[in-house]
């Protein structure tokens, strides 16, 4: 059963920066833009496998700190001519709250990007 689930709150996110929530399916990167927009991608970069969260954010995307290679926030897909794609998880803002679209499973774990 999927289900809505509060993280927190967007000014736990810094501006162009990220926080890292652990759950049963993987570590799951949320980031926030320099206009609040939010988005949440597997942590896990397409090339090999980098911390996305540990990533450069600039304008809606990321740049992996192994390789630097970017990705679109919004989408997950590499950018050109790099090839792939980090799974990208469904996220609403709510008065001030995040909230990530996720299967049931045991409690999530919010820490520091």
């Amino acid at each position: 059963m999927q289900q809505w689930i509060e993280i927190c709150a967007i000014e736990d996110i810094p501006k162009l920066g990220a926080r890292v929530i652990k759950t049963w399916q993987g570590d799951i990167a949320i980031f926030r833009d320099a206009h609040d927009q939010v988005f949440a991608l597997q942590d896990r970069c397409p090339h090999r496998g980098g911390p996305l969260s540990q990533g450069i954010v600039h304008g809606q995307r990321v740049t992996c700190p192994l390789h630097n290679w970017a990705i679109e926030l919004a989408s997950g897909i590499a950018v050109a001519p790099d090839e792939g794609c980090a799974e990208r998880y469904q996220l609403r803002l709510e008065d001030g709250v995040i909230s990530l679209f996720l299967e049931a499973g045991p409690a999530l774990e919010a820490i520091p990007a």
